[in-house]
């Protein structure tokens, strides 16, 4: 396997090869994309959920999975953009926790879930507060569980950007994220050319089912507009229209500066893995943050194949493996071991 995670420099992160392989009938970034939505068989997970009712008189949805004994370290989950409990990148990673005997409960993030959400305000990728709540209640609920989390894509961002806000106030012993868009604008602009459209065509009609259901139970801010948001084609269309003035966000553009989470890397203070794939079709390389723009707490791993949220590599007769999935389960676990001895010592 991997040993431990490389030291990092004192003044700033490290960003490091890789040792993935893809399966060599699936090395297509595309094929690396699309074959776990469409071929993968959903990780069997029992999921008992749980309502959190916020302050601002809204909730989330948190599904626990793992032991009911409230013992073990605990895994907090962050979906993608249309993802949540059934997310089989999420499921197969708490596989992997719950089988070293940790504890998993993913964020169902506001307005996310099957049930419309009371409030205008939706989550978006610079929504970090439901997030930071989250930790708060499970600090007061457990106060001697080491928390961690894992996030991926949209997750990963604002998993990134919510360690870079509470730097050393972080309650979380270490985190990992995967598929990163560092640089919202960036990645919003590769969506709209080639190949591309297909999964923004996908994400936006995930979006615009969540839509139809929220309004009109809920009524719409004054500047947002629905029918230009359902008619969108592309993310600037849809952020202009319905993102960013139901969320306090002047306009598209401001929102992909305000929220993107390369900027708030160097403000990490808890040991934290990165990984993305160089040929991520989300993406662009030069999005890709170089070592000095990384916080000495930070590890970003960069396998050249991959995709998005793909990762497969050959298993035991040629059967797919989710590499990725087991690679973030092996860095908590070694973050956490290197936690129990620093208590120690």
């Amino acid at each position: 396997m991997h040993g431990p995670s490389p030291k990092v420099s004192v003044s700033h992160g490290c960003v490091i090869a890789s040792s993935f392989r893809p399966h060599p009938l699936l090395r297509n970034a595309h094929v690396q994309t699309i074959y776990p939505t469409l071929m993968r068989p959903l990780p069997p997970l029992e999921v008992r959920r749980e309502r959190l009712e916020l302050a601002d008189g809204d909730f989330v949805d948190l599904g626990w999975s793992g032991n009911t004994q409230g013992t073990g370290p605990l895994a907090i989950l962050l979906h993608g953009l249309t993802g949540g409990f059934e997310s089989k990148y999420l499921r197969g990673t708490a596989g992997q926790l719950i089988a070293r005997g940790w504890r998993t409960v993913a964020l169902q993030l506001r307005g996310s879930g099957p049930d419309t959400n009371r409030l205008p305000r939706c989550y978006n990728h610079g929504d970090t507060e439901d997030f930071h709540t989250l930790c708060r209640v499970l600090r007061e609920r457990e106060p001697g569980t080491p928390l961690f989390a894992v996030g991926w894509s949209m997750g990963a961002n604002i998993l990134l950007k919510a360690l870079g806000e509470n730097g050393d106030t972080s309650l979380l012993t270490a985190a990992a994220a995967a598929c990163a868009p560092f640089q919202l604008q960036a990645c919003a602009e590769r969506l709209r050319r080639g190949f591309p459209r297909v999964y923004q065509r996908h994400l936006i009609n995930g979006l615009g089912a969540i839509l139809r259901r929220k309004h009109g139970p809920v009524p719409l801010l004054p500047r947002a507009d629905l029918q230009a948001a359902l008619s969108a084609k592309d993310f600037f269309a849809f952020d202009d229209a319905y993102t960013a003035p139901m969320n306090g966000y002047p306009d598209a553009i401001g929102y992909y500066t305000q929220a993107s989470s390369g900027q708030f890397l160097k403000g990490v203070r808890r040991p934290t893995l990165v990984i993305n794939a160089v040929d991520d079709p989300f993406m662009v390389p030069s999005i890709l943050p170089a070592a000095t723009e990384l916080a000495p707490a930070v590890t970003l791993e960069l396998p050249q194949h991959g995709g998005h949220l793909g990762f497969i590599a050959a298993g035991a007769g040629g059967r797919p493996k989710y590499w990725l999935e087991e690679r973030v389960s092996e860095f908590l676990f070694e973050a956490h071991a290197a936690a129990q001895v620093g208590r120690a010592g």
